[in-house]
């Protein structure tokens, strides 16, 4: 029984450790030119604020994801992506480079938008 318990947990970090490295990879490793599109679900503390869920505590307590990215947009609504926190969750994005807090749920208009600021 304690042999399932342990490789339960050696699970749980190999995940953990393979997503660190896939955002380390997309930070540090791909040209500055691309851009790379990361989709997570959310989930919400007792107090209503949000985060990007990940495989929990393991991956929580020692890195903040959404640190790791200069853009953090929020599905919110069917049809429209934040763009900037509503100071429950982690939403951002550089000054300037949205105009509205709401923008129309169009990648390519990201996508404008992040060459337009980046040059």
């Amino acid at each position: 029984r304690q042999a399932k318990g342990n490789s339960q947990f050696d699970l749980y970090n190999e995940i953990a450790d393979n997503f660190y490295s896939l955002i380390k990879f997309i930070t540090d490793d791909l040209p500055e030119d691309m851009i790379v599109f990361v989709t997570m679900h959310e989930e919400k503390n007792d107090m209503g604020e949000s985060k990007p869920k990940t495989i929990g505590k393991l991956l929580d307590d020692k890195v903040c994801v959404e640190g790791m990215f200069t853009i953090v947009l929020k599905l919110d609504g069917k049809y429209v992506f934040a763009t900037n926190t509503d100071g429950l969750d982690v939403t951002k994005s550089p000054i300037g480079m949205f105009e509205e807090t709401y923008i129309d749920n169009d990648v390519q208009l990201v996508v404008n938008k992040i060459r337009e600021y980046y040059k």
